[in-house]
C-alpha cells in the first residue's frame, strides 16, 4: 500500500504538560484508524497535528506530494450567512450535483430534515454540525479526518455514516482516522485502532472488540497498580464474546486468546440476583401505561390542517421491577414524552399511568441540573453532604471509593465543581443521583462527554445496579451492552424489538421507502390529472428539506423500493436453493462419516470439520433468510 504521511519524533509541549514525546506513526492508502484515550490526552490535538492544523514543538510532519486533506473538527464553524445548498455543493449547478450519486448519498443520509435553501444562522447546531459533516463528504480527499462525526447524529444517523465510510474506503484508496467515543462505530467501520495515552501512541490491530482483547493482555502483564482496570477491560472482553459474538468475528480479533482471557470471568451481570434484589426493592408493581395517549396543540397551524399533533397513540407498556430496557426513535418521535409519562413530567391525554407505591425515579439529564446548586463547592465538599456508604454488588463502598471508581483522582476532589470537565461532571451527576438511592433510574443520552474508559467504568457501575434502568440513546454500544430489551417508538406506537438495533434499522428503512413510494404515487397522479410534467421542489425554489434534498430522486427511490422487493424475493429462492445444497452435502457427509476407518484420527477429524463447516453455512443461511422474509413482510 502507498504510503500517504507520516509523523517522526513529534514533540508538543502545552504550559502545564507535555502531549507527545517523541510520537512516529505513519497512514498508508486503505487505513481507517480509531483514535482512542482517555479525555484530555491529546486525541484531538493528535488529528490538528497530522492534518497541519497546528505547528509540533519539534519532529515533523511528512505528506506525499499533492496530498488532498480534509477534516471535521468539533470547532469548525459553518459560515452563518451562507445557505445549506451553499456550504454543501458550493455555487455547483443543481444538474451537476445532482448526477453524482456520492452527492446525493450524503444528502439523503445527512440532511433529509434541514431545509437545502435556508440560511445557516437559523439552523440548530446540530443541524449546523451536519451540515459541515455533509459538505466534507461530498469533497474527494486522500486522507480524511473526522473528530466526534457521531456527535448530533442518531441512531440510523450514524449507521448510515458506517456505511458510507466503509464503503468510501472499500477499495484501499485514501485513508480514514476518526476519533469518537462511539464503540459501535469504531468496531463497524475502523480496521486499526490507536490509543492516546501518556505522551504517546499506542497501535492495535483491529477495531473495538480487537483493541480491548490486546489491551487486556497488555494489561495483565503491567504491575498491581494497574488492577482495577485490567479486571474492568476484561469484563468489557467478556461482554463483546459472549453478548454480542458478532462484534468479535473479524478475522484480526483472536478468538481463542480471547476465550482463554475470559474462562473464569462470570457474566457481566446476574439477572436472577438482580431480579430478586430489584422486587425486593420495589415490589412488584412499577409503573404501568395504559392505553395512553398524548396530543399536543400545533402553534401556528396552516388553515385546515389539524391544530394538534398525537405524538403517541393508545400505548401499553407494563414495566417490570428490574427491567433494563432501551428506548429508539428518531429525534421528535415522542422519547422524552414516554419518560416524561414514566417521571410523572406529562400527563396523558386519554389513558392512565400507574405507579407503585415504593416507586423513586431518578433521571440523569442531559442538562447537569443536579450540580447547579454546587458550582462554587468542592467535590469532596459535595459529596460529604451525601450519604456515607454505598452498596454495590454486596459490598460497601464510600462516596470517595465511588468517585475513585469513576475516575476521580484525589487532586480533583479538592476542585470546584465548576472548574470540571464535561466528563467529571457527568460522572459527579451519576454519582450523586446513585446516592439518592432510586429504585427506577432513566438515563437520557449518558454518553455525552465521556471517552471509552469512563464509559467502561459506567458501565460496570451500572451491571450491580439492582432496580430499573430505562436508557435513551444514540449510542448503540451502551443500549446493546446495559440493557437487556429494546423497545422503539415507530408513528406513536411502541413497538418491542427481539433482535434489537438491527430490527429498527430494518423497520425505519422499509417505512422510509413505503413512504417516498407513496408520495411518488401520489405525485405521478396529480402529474397525469392536471396534464402538467410534475416539478421538483430543488427546481421550483422550495425550502422544504424533505422535498429539495429528495424530491428530484423520488420517482426512482419508488421504482428502486420495487426493485429491492424484487431482489428480496430472488434472494429467497436462491436461499432455499442453497440451503437445499447444502442438505444433500451434509447427508453425504454423514455417509463419509459412518464409513471411514475409525482408526484414522486424522482424518475422522477433517471430515469433522467439514460437517460443522456446512452446518455452520446452513445456519447463516437460515439467519438471513429470517432476515429477508421480515422485511418483506414489514
Amino acid at each position: 500500500m502507498a504510503h500517504l504521511l507520516g509523523a517522526e519524533r513529534l514533540h508538543l509541549e502545552f504550559p502545564t504538560r507535555t502531549v507527545f514525546d517523541e510520537v512516529t506513526l505513519g497512514i498508508d492508502e486503505g487505513d481507517r484508524i480509531g483514535v482512542v484515550g482517555r479525555n484530555g490526552d491529546g486525541k484531538s490535538t493528535l488529528l490538528k497535528l497530522l492534518s497541519a492544523r497546528i505547528e509540533p514543538d519539534g519532529g515533523r510532519v511528512t505528506m506525499r506530494r499533492g496530498i488532498r486533506i480534509g477534516m471535521l473538527d468539533q470547532s469548525d464553524v459553518v459560515d452563518p450567512g451562507l445557505t445549506v445548498a451553499e456550504a454543501v455543493v458550493g455555487g455547483i449547478d443543481e444538474h451537476v450535483w445532482a448526477g453524482d450519486p456520492k452527492v446525493r448519498d450524503v444528502i439523503g443520509g445527512l440532511l433529509a430534515d434541514v431545509p437545502w435553501h435556508a440560511q445557516i444562522a437559523s439552523l440548530s447546531g446540530g443541524q449546523r454540525r451536519r451540515v459541515g459533516l455533509a459538505g466534507l463528504l461530498v469533497g474527494d480527499w486522500d486522507v480524511v479526518f473526522l473528530d466526534e462525526p457521531t456527535n448530533h447524529l442518531d441512531v440510523e444517523g450514524i449507521a448510515w455514516l458506517a456505511g458510507h465510510l466503509k464503503q468510501r474506503w472499500a477499495t484501499g484508496q485514501g485513508a480514514l482516522v476518526v476519533v469518537t467515543h462511539d464503540r459501535w462505530f469504531l468496531d463497524e467501520v475502523c480496521t486499526d485502532t490507536w490509543e492516546v495515552h501518556d505522551g504517546i501512541v499506542e497501535p492495535f490491530e483491529g477495531g473495538y472488540a480487537a483493541y480491548v482483547l490486546q489491551r487486556v493482555e497488555r494489561d495483565r502483564m503491567a504491575a498491581a497498580s494497574e488492577a482495577k482496570r485490567q479486571n474492568l477491560m476484561r469484563k468489557e472482553l467478556a461482554w463483546l464474546r459472549r453478548g454480542a459474538p458478532a462484534r468479535t468475528s473479524k478475522p484480526k480479533f483472536r478468538i481463542d486468546a480471547a476465550n482463554e482471557l475470559i474462562e473464569n470471568e462470570p457474566p457481566v451481570r446476574n439477572p436472577v440476583e438482580l431480579d430478586r434484589l430489584a422486587v425486593s426493592r420495589l415490589g412488584k408493581d412499577v409503573v404501568d401505561l395504559i392505553d395512553v395517549s398524548v396530543t399536543f396543540p400545533v402553534a401556528d397551524a396552516a388553515p385546515g390542517a389539524p391544530d394538534t399533533r398525537t405524538v403517541l397513540h393508545e400505548l401499553e407498556w407494563r414495566i417490570a421491577p428490574g427491567e433494563r430496557t432501551g428506548i429508539l426513535g428518531v429525534n421528535g418521535a415522542g422519547k422524552s414524552t414516554l419518560l416524561g409519562l414514566v417521571t410523572g413530567a406529562v400527563q396523558p391525554t386519554t389513558g392512565r399511568v400507574k405507579r407503585g407505591s415504593t416507586v423513586r425515579i431518578a433521571t440523569l439529564s442531559q442538562e447537569l441540573a443536579e450540580l447547579t446548586e454546587w458550582s462554587e463547592h468542592r467535590v469532596s465538599a459535595v459529596v460529604a453532604e451525601q450519604r456515607t456508604s454505598y452498596e454495590v454488588g454486596g459490598k460497601e463502598m464510600t462516596p470517595g471509593q465511588l468517585l475513585e471508581r469513576l475516575g476521580f483522582t484525589n487532586a480533583q476532589l479538592s476542585t470546584p465543581v465548576k472548574n470540571l470537565s464535561g466528563g467529571q461532571k457527568r460522572r459527579l451527576q451519576l454519582l450523586l443521583i446513585l446516592l439518592q438511592e432510586p429504585n427506577v433510574l432513566i438515563l437520557d443520552e449518558p454518553t455525552n462527554d465521556l471517552d471509552t474508559d469512563m464509559l467502561a467504568a459506567i458501565e460496570d457501575l451500572l451491571d450491580t445496579w439492582p432496580g430499573t434502568l430505562l436508557v435513551v440513546s444514540h449510542d448503540r454500544y451502551l443500549i446493546e451492552r446495559v440493557t437487556d430489551r429494546q423497545f422503539a417508538i415507530l408513528d406513536g406506537h411502541l413497538r418491542d424489538l427481539p433482535r434489537g438495533v438491527d430490527q429498527y434499522l430494518e423497520l425505519r428503512k422499509a417505512t422510509d421507502a413505503s413512504r417516498r413510494a407513496d408520495a411518488a404515487a401520489g405525485r405521478t397522479s396529480q402529474g397525469e390529472s392536471s396534464g402538467a410534467a410534475p416539478t421538483t421542489a430543488a427546481a421550483s425554489g422550495d425550502g422544504d428539506s424533505a422535498s429539495s434534498s429528495r424530491a428530484s430522486t423520488a420517482p426512482a427511490a419508488a421504482s428502486l423500493a420495487g426493485a429491492e422487493r424484487r431482489t428480496a424475493e430472488k434472494e429467497l429462492a436462491s436461499i432455499d436453493r442453497k440451503l437445499e445444497k447444502l442438505g444433500a452435502e451434509i447427508a453425504r457427509a454423514h455417509e463419509k462419516l459412518a464409513v471411514h476407518d475409525q482408526s484414522d484420527y486424522v482424518g475422522l477429524g477433517a471430515l469433522g470439520d467439514e460437517l460443522r463447516a456446512l452446518e455452520a453455512s446452513v445456519a447463516d443461511l437460515e439467519t438471513r433468510w429470517l432476515e429477508v422474509s421480515e422485511t418483506l413482510e414489514a
